[in-house]
């Protein structure tokens, strides 16, 4: 029986962990697993044999880190790795299979970080493509805290083999990633990117898992990958403690195997008795998967809109038709301008943003695909990519870091057999529009029959229904009089024979007459009784939001009348301020992370303002408000480091010689043993971008090392990092001689593997759970608040 054919029949158990059982082993503190496939291949080969022995119908292999990124000889380890699995499985159970071990890159991917999605991908495949070579029986891509991470992993495994996939994310305390997703958010992203299962693993506890996978459960029907730590780990004296048990994690895992998980195993601190107690209890391993009825989902990097249920507004206004503004906008590459338009949309009530740069004389695949990246740092709304051109939407597609809808693919034959099949690779939604080779129907029985054309095409590509949206086009009443009455029984139509979505851009149904948003607004109204569920429309207008928010009131979408009531009282109405782009104030650029409107506030200001008026009256302001919202779970790390970077544009532009920033010295360092540094490199651009002074002094440094250099530069604060259990003790180390080397300078410790208390009892003087936390601390020590 092949992997899949078992896959969608039975329950099928993972090794546990790796890293932690090889400690038992031997791996010295700050060792290289991978390196181990070389120096000690039977231990590697032991760990194997023993996870069979237990049960493991799947073995990963020792392979997490070895990446062109971290590792110059992966290409050496990769094949030692599974050459020593494929002989373990050949000893113990010959049906068994071998996972190809992918872990994270080790850099962030733009905006985030300095690498690109193409370099990621790139790097991805070429581990990829050796894994499957020697042997691999699936692609496992695992401990992902990055939405664009993942695919970037998962385009490069489709480019590079057919094998399965098999995705999983390492989710933090509050349910979300470091970048601020959510499960659903993960699930919606993935669901129809042609992954085999998705899942959890690392980080949390069999327990902290359940309501992350009870909300993956609601938008996908994936196989449900769970491969838990036992426990949360903690240190007690210089020894790293897994609270849960093997009877605790048996009895957490088979009520995780109830709720419908189908792949279990075990991470950090599970060994093969975990997975032994596992195996022996489960003996009913039927599995006949998950059939809920799901919703058509789209998503952002952080936000999930769900689609159909009620009437939602996708904003129009990024579209140079008969925009001159924004056509010259798109003409110069003045991607501040869309990014603004999307601020004030969202913040006028649109739920989807609707993306178009088609003009001549551009290179459109080029310009979509880098507004579709600018506006993405400053809007968390999923984007509607809008363009005719296959070329620049599967270009947009590819970097989109989430849930894309395409608008559109007609009923013509040429369209249907361009754009589907990107529709399809990338799992994105996709807007039907009732015209073929031949034009538009005249009528709604002649639309009708092209939506059908549409949705027979779409499902031969294997696009389920429930993903395909049919627009059945407003053509203007000023020229022809049934334009409205003809796509209004459109709708009525679709929804009833082909039960589709429907979406309409409303404004074009008043063109050419006075007073358009009259018009505009009453066909909105009618357009939502007859069961339009998107309506591309212009949000800033209120004539239209007021319009939208009575119409989905009578309707019965809006329980209560909630939303109606909080528009018609001006609850939530934008200030002018902000509705008017040429009034954005330089604090305001800051917190939406307009960086170049933000500079060129900043140099506007300094032509009557002194820059230090301009630091502590805009700039510091906008970032503390950033600092309170991030802190209290408002704003996710994107938002935080976008706005960190506009606020470094704005200071760069204001600071003077008799006015820099600070000359307050901090240096940071992941301590010895430890190659992590996401982290570390995150804590240095916040503190930068708040004005500090920092000297990096990489990761893997020893304890001398850093002394010298703290004893010699004066340094105040010292933030030292780390990631892994066995290289907390160098942090310890390092502190001590610190102190007593360096008595006046103060240590603030981070990591994921630290909390407060251990902190404490190390010697920090500080313990930051984020990058945040370091700021503040900063600003404590050098006396800035």
């Amino acid at each position: 029986m092949t992997l899949l054919e078992k896959l969608n029949s039975s329950v099928l158990f993972f090794d546990g962990g790796t890293g932690t059982v090889l400690q038992g082993m031997g791996l010295l503190p700050g060792e290289s697993c991978e390196n181990w496939n070389i120096t000690n291949p039977e231990k590697i080969a032991k760990l194997h044999e023993d996870y069979l022995l237990a049960g493991s119908d799947i073995i990963k292999t020792n392979t997490f880190g070895a990446n062109p990124i971290k590792t110059e000889n992966y290409a050496e380890l990769i094949k030692a790795a599974l050459k020593i699995a494929n002989a373990a499985r050949e000893k113990v159970n010959k049906n068994s299979f071998i996972a190809f071990d992918i872990g994270p890159l080790g850099k962030m991917i733009k905006p985030l970080g300095d690498l690109s999605f193409e370099d990621a991908v790139d790097a991805f495949k070429k581990s990829i493509e050796i894994g499957a070579k020697c042997g691999a029986d699936l692609i496992l891509i695992e401990t992902m805290s990055d939405l664009c991470e993942a695919k970037a992993a998962v385009i490069a495994a489709k480019e590079t083999s057919d094998l399965p996939i098999f995705l999983s994310f390492a989710y933090d305390e509050n349910e979300k990633l470091l970048t601020g997703a959510t499960p659903e958010c993960v699930g919606v992203t993935f669901d129809s990117l042609g992954i085999s299962a998705i899942g959890v693993n690392c980080s949390l506890g069999p327990r902290q898992m359940k309501p992350i996978i009870k909300r993956l459960m609601s938008v996908t029907n994936l196989p449900i990958i769970v491969n838990p730590n036992a426990g949360i780990p903690y240190v007690s004296g210089l020894k790293t403690v897994f609270p849960v048990g093997e009877d605790e994690y048996l009895s957490e895992m088979l009520e995780i195997r109830d709720m419908g998980a189908s792949i279990l195993g075990g991470c950090c601190g599970t060994t093969p008795k975990y997975i032994e107690k596992l195996t022996g209890a489960v003996k009913d391993r039927k599995y006949k998967g998950r059939c809920e009825k799901l919703g058509a989902y789209v998503s952002s990097y952080s936000h999930v809109q769900k689609i159909g249920g009620g009437p939602l507004i996708v904003g129009e206004r990024l579209n140079p038709t008969g925009k001159a503004k924004m056509r010259e906008a798109i003409m110069n590459r003045d991607f501040a301008y869309l990014q603004k338009e999307a601020i004030s949309q969202a913040e006028c009530g649109a739920a989807i943003l609707d993306l178009n740069v088609g003009i001549a004389d551009i290179d459109e695949k080029e310009v979509l695909k880098d507004a579709v990246y600018e506006v993405c740092k400053v809007s968390d709304l999923p984007i509607q990519i809008d363009s005719s051109n296959p070329d620049a939407i599967e270009a947009a597609l590819r970097i989109y870091c989430g849930r894309a809808i395409v608008n559109s693919v007609s009923g013509a034959k040429k369209s249907l057999d361009s754009v589907l099949p990107i529709v399809k690779k990338y799992g994105a939604m996709v807007i039907g529009l009732c015209l073929d080779e031949n034009g538009i129907p005249k009528t709604a029985k002649g639309r009708q029959k092209i939506a059908e054309k549409i949705v027979r095409s779409a499902e031969k590509y294997g696009i389920d229904k429930k993903d395909i949206v049919i627009d059945p086009l407003a053509m203007t009443v000023s020229t022809e009089n049934d334009g409205a009455k003809v796509a209004l029984e459109t709708i009525r139509l679709v929804k009833e024979k082909l039960g589709v979505l429907t979406a309409m851009g409303v404004s074009n149904i008043s063109f050419g007459l006075p007073k358009r948003e009259c018009v505009t607004a009453a066909f909105l109204s009618m357009a939502i009784e007859s069961g339009l569920d998107m309506a591309i429309a212009n949000p800033k207008s209120d004539v239209i939001m007021q319009s939208f928010y009575a119409a989905s009131a009578l309707s019965g979408f809006d329980k209560n009348c909630e939303n109606y009531i909080k528009n018609a009282t001006g609850d939530d109405l934008i200030p002018d301020k902000i509705k008017d782009e040429e009034k954005i104030t330089l604090e305001y650029a800051i917190i939406r992370g307009i960086e170049s409107r933000a500079k060129s506030e900043a140099a506007e200001l300094i032509k009557s303002e002194s820059a230090i008026e301009i630091i502590n009256e805009s700039i510091i302001p906008a970032l503390d408000y950033v600092g309170v919202e991030f802190e209290n779970k408002r704003m996710f790390l994107p938002q935080l480091l976008m706005s960190a970077e506009a606020a470094k544009a704005a200071f760069d532009a204001v600071k003077t010689e008799k006015c820099a920033t600070s000359v307050d010295k901090i240096a940071i360092a992941t301590v010895k043993g430890d190659i992590h540094d996401i982290g570390k490199n995150i804590v240095k651009m916040l503190l930068e971008n708040y004005g500090f002074s920092v000297c990096d002094l990489g990761r893997d440094v020893p304890p001398e090392k850093i002394k010298e250099f703290v004893l010699k530069n004066g340094i105040k604060l010292l933030g030292l990092s780390a990631l892994m259990t066995t290289t907390v003790p160098a942090m310890e180390e390092t502190i001590a001689l610190i102190k007593k080397e360096c008595p006046d300078t103060k240590c603030v410790v981070g990591g994921a593997v630290l909390t407060p208390e251990y902190a404490k009892k190390i010697g920090a003087d500080f313990y930051a759970k984020d990058a945040m936390c370091t700021v503040r601390v900063a600003q404590k020590i050098f006396n800035k608040v």
